[in-house]
Formats: C-alpha cells, sequence, structure tokens
C-alpha cells in the first residue's frame, strides 16, 4: 500500500520539551505578571531554555525571581550571571539577609537559611504583584512533590494545601484566582532527572561546572559530604579531606552534599544516574531530611 503520509512521531525529549512549552505559553497569556523562579541550578536553567524556545525570536516576556539565601555555590551564581547576560532577562535577587534584616522572617540562630526562604519568596512574590510563579519542580524528585499539579493553587497567605488542589484532567488547567492568591506553575513536571540530562546533552546547555566531577574539600555530616566553607564549620569528630566529587542538585552549601564521583562528562554522568536508586534530593538535601513530612510542611507554609 502507498504511504500518503509522512508518520510523524515525536521522541520522549521531544513530547516533554513540547509539553513543556505549552504550559509557559499558556501562563504567559493566562497570567497577568507570571515570573520565573531561578536558581541558577540544573531544573531551572532547562526552564530558563524552554521559555527561550517558546517565545523565540522575541524575548522572554516575564523576570527571573532568584531567592537568594548568601550561601549559594559561587559557581552557581556564576552560570546564573552568564545566562542573565545573554537572554537579557531582568533578574530580581530577593536576599534572605535582607529579609532578616527588615524583619521579614525571623533569625532565630537555630533555623536555616533555607527555611527563611518561604517568608523571603512570599515576601517578593507579593511585592512584585506576581500572580504566578513557575518552579522547577519534577514529581520524581521527593513525595510531597509527587503530588504536585502542574498548576499549583496558593491560597492568599501563600500555602498550599493538596487536599485542595485542581484536576486537570486532559491536560486542562484552571488559573482562576481570587484577589491575594497565586499559583506555582511547574512545566517540567513529568520529567525525571534523566530526561533533565538527556536534554542538557542534547541542547548543549551551559551548567555549573559543580555538576561535574571535581577535587573538593569535604567533610561528612549525617552521612553527606558537606562543602568545607567559612559559612559550614566543622563540628567536633569531623575531618577535612579531598575527595573527587560532584553535585547532583545545587541549593544552600551549608546543607547540600556532594556525592562521590569521577563523572566528567554529561554522558557518564547519564550512565551514573541511570543506575541509582536514591532521588537527587533524597541522596543530598539536608533540609529534607529532618523528618519524612520536611518537604510537605515546607510546602504548606509556601515553600517552593
Amino acid at each position: 500500500m502507498t504511504q500518503t503520509h509522512a508518520d510523524y512521531q515525536l521522541s520522549q525529549l521531544d513530547q516533554l520539551e513540547a509539553e513543556s512549552i505549552h504550559i509557559i505559553r499558556e501562563v504567559a497569556a493566562e497570567f497577568e505578571k507570571p515570573v520565573l523562579m531561578f536558581s541558577g541550578g540544573k531544573d531551572s536553567i532547562v526552564m530558563l531554555r524552554l521559555a527561550e524556545k517558546a517565545f523565540y525570536p522575541a524575548k522572554i516576556p516575564f523576570p527571573l525571581l532568584q531567592v537568594d539565601t548568601g550561601y549559594d555555590f559561587p559557581e552557581v551564581l556564576d552560570c546564573r550571571d552568564r545566562w542573565v547576560d545573554r537572554t537579557g532577562v531582568r533578574l530580581i535577587v530577593a536576599s534572605v539577609e535582607e529579609a532578616i534584616a527588615n524583619g521579614i522572617v525571623i533569625e532565630d540562630g537555630k533555623t536555616s537559611r533555607n527555611r527563611h526562604q518561604t517568608g523571603t519568596l512570599l515576601n517578593a512574590l507579593e511585592e512584585g504583584g506576581f500572580t504566578a510563579a513557575f518552579g522547577g519542580g519534577r514529581r520524581d524528585e521527593e513525595k510531597a512533590r509527587a503530588k504536585e499539579r502542574v498548576y499549583s493553587h496558593r491560597d492568599e497567605f501563600g500555602q498550599w494545601d493538596p487536599k485542595m488542589q485542581r484536576p486537570e484532567l486532559w491536560s486542562l488547567y484552571n488559573g482562576r484566582l481570587h484577589a491575594g492568591e497565586h499559583m506555582r506553575i511547574f512545566p517540567i513536571s513529568n520529567w525525571t532527572e534523566l530526561d533533565i540530562w538527556d536534554y542538557l546533552g542534547r541542547e548543549g546547555i551551559e551548567i555549573p561546572t559543580i555538576y561535574f566531577s571535581h577535587q573538593r574539600r569535604v567533610f561528612e555530616r549525617d552521612g553527606m559530604l558537606l562543602s568545607e566553607s567559612d559559612f559550614n564549620p566543622t563540628k567536633a569528630g569531623e575531618s577535612v579531606e579531598e575527595r573527587t566529587v560532584r553535585f547532583r542538585t545545587v541549593g544552600d552549601l551549608t546543607l547540600t552534599g556532594c556525592v562521590e564521583s569521577t563523572a566528567s562528562t554529561i554522558p557518564e554522568i547519564i550512565d551514573e544516574v541511570a543506575i541509582a536508586r536514591v532521588t537527587e534530593r533524597g541522596a543530598t538535601r539536608g533540609d529534607d531530611r529532618f523528618s519524612e513530612a520536611a518537604m510537605e510542611d515546607r510546602k504548606k507554609e509556601g515553600y517552593f
């Protein structure tokens, strides 16, 4: 039988890319004032790349927002600045340190800067009048994030109630809001860590160098390898040594661990991730280890 039309089939990555671009365009069309939360990590960089594609050749029509703990890795900040310079997108930095100084969040000497991001973020969203905030959460990362919708409704206090989220049958999204409410939007919800690395490799996307194998002075705490830093003094019984490591995720350097690895290229990282049995957050994020429901509790308060 003569074939009368081409049988087009998209690869898995192309399908994920198309879905994410569709979501980004829908939000830009539907919401009055969106913003993209941008840490300079691999997931937020993929989101920024998708936003570039969504509106090319026009500029991205919304700003970026980073919540800066003051304890970010220098390599991540350098990469963030190169992306901002190249894309020409406006970057808003919400500083935890300034939020503490202004009394927006209270420093008690026990709470981590990472937990103070919640109040700092909610204040930045309110001050900016943002009605939608893109986040880089993926459902494979953590149990609480597996409960998320693509459009994650937040009430007038910025809080998340998993029981009150809206159905998204047939990929139809309900973005209606009452005064003071906003949406968190997760366009890469259906991606996995492996998808992210496949996409980074395919697109040739620049990411912070600490994702690749390098020598670093580290010490072990609570089963994680943490970076030596003035912000992160060692405790009794902890010793610093140089090891060959890389980071699977980046965040507050006082809580973000690295893993021993010799993977120095994206294909090598893909091979490593393909056989991993623990997610990047479960393996290397100390703030998710306080309790079984640590992430869900923070999300209910307004965290990413």
